[in-house]
């Protein structure tokens, strides 16, 4: 079991979240709970350590960021210990999750779950601090933003899990943004590459590691509100579903930027140059396209990036626009993409042709295309996002089951 910040986010709530845990518990169940930090704990202290600090080393943001997922943990034992059932608290290098050493934003490598496996043996309710763990150097480093929900697939693999509860403020995964489009469906099943790709492109049920490491390693999600019981939405292997849909959902992203590098020399090696020198500064590029070469020999390099990067990308980009002779650079963060996706968009022609056309109907630009065998993505202005997000849940009717 799972819980987000939003469900701990008070002394009530995670009074609720204990008395939810121990139900599970007395189900006949062995249960390992992981916890995020208590509502907005994580963005309060990154806030804190901005005032000491223009620039914080990672290593110390890490220690600092840690220390919210430790004080869910032991207040969720302390609560659960109200209700009589024997529980212990650990952090993520306690139950041996060791990560790579990219501060901030490390990667799971391995999780050694004897210690756990000895709690649960034990016939103890383990709780287990999420988003952390510790490098091979022995440092505490966190995964990134969303990165309980790694947390907890990793511990489920590692456990051999009958299934992963992540549970969060909304009641499974739906075909749009509800706050956006008041007929958004949820859905009883989704596949993992779908709902990779959902969580990749906006969704922010799931975090997209975390779906990634639930296709590896067979892990069953069940995506459930922590406010009732109702059943959520499972993610699992397609060949389980019956149907395959064509379009599963649509989602949005607000957080991109949109940089392009102009008249930059057309010969053999370039793109390599620009592209491995953002890689090098952990900058994570998504959509490209590079025009075609003009009259003077030189193309432009239009790409996205995530908003967060933008001001370290916009550093890199300048020092490689100057060693390649080109001819400059533009960037902007007024954009967003809506993305469709579907398993059954690779057997189905005309859907992306459906997409545009609900776009251009609706007077909407766009300015970048991506594709793969199950979603299209589009980037538009931002201030049409809403409408965009409309118009294409109304196109594919996905309002109906």
């Amino acid at each position: 079991m799972k819980f987000g910040g939003s469900s701990v986010a008070n002394a009530e709530r995670i009074k609720r979240v204990a008395q939810r845990v121990v139900e599970k518990k007395l189900e006949g169940h062995s249960v390992a709970v992981v916890v995020s930090a208590m509502g907005d704990t994580t963005d309060d202290l990154i806030e804190l350590a901005r005032q000491v600090s223009k620039n914080p080393p990672d290593r110390e943001l890490d220690m600092l960021l840690s220390t919210g997922e430790q004080v869910s943990i032991a207040l969720l034992a302390m609560a659960v210990n109200e209700f009589g059932h024997p529980v212990v608290s650990l952090t993520g290098p306690q139950v041996g999750i060791t990560t790579d050493d990219i501060h901030t934003k490390a990667r799971i490598i391995k999780v050694e779950g004897d210690r756990l496996n000895d709690v649960l043996n034990q016939g103890k309710i383990a709780i287990v601090a999420g988003f952390q763990g510790r490098s091979l150097n022995d440092d505490i480093t966190t995964l990134g933003r969303g990165g309980s929900d790694a947390s907890a697939v990793a511990l489920a693999a590692a456990l051999k899990a009958d299934v992963c509860e992540i549970y969060t403020d909304v009641d499974g995964v739906y075909t749009a943004d509800p706050r956006l489009v008041s007929d958004a469906r949820k859905l009883n099943y989704i596949g993992y590459d779908e709902m990779l790709e959902l969580a990749s492109l906006g969704a922010l049920v799931l975090q997209p590691r975390s779906v990634e490491m639930a296709k590896q390693f067979g892990v069953t999600i069940h995506v459930r509100s922590s406010f009732n019981n109702n059943p959520g939405t499972l993610v699992e292997e397609v060949d389980k579903m019956e149907k395959v849909r064509v379009v599963s959902g649509v989602a949005h992203d607000l957080k991109v930027a949109k940089m392009s590098l102009l008249d930059v020399p057309d010969r053999p090696g370039i793109a390599a140059i620009l592209f491995n020198s953002l890689a090098d500064e952990k900058i994570n590029v998504d959509m490209i396209i590079q025009s075609t070469t003009r009259g003077n020999n030189a193309n432009d390099i239009s790409f996205t990036i995530e908003k967060d990067d933008l001001d370290q990308a916009v550093k890199v980009v300048e020092r490689v626009s100057q060693e390649l002779g080109a001819g400059g650079f533009i960037y902007g963060s007024d954009i967003a993409k809506v993305s469709i996706v579907g398993a059954g968009m690779i057997t189905n022609p005309g859907v992306a042709a459906n997409m545009f056309s609900a776009l251009a109907a609706e007077g909407i630009n766009i300015e970048m295309i991506s594709t793969s065998e199950i979603k299209v993505s589009c980037i538009i202005q931002a201030e049409d996002t809403k409408k965009a997000v409309m118009a294409l849940h109304k196109a594919f009717n996905l309002e109906v089951e």
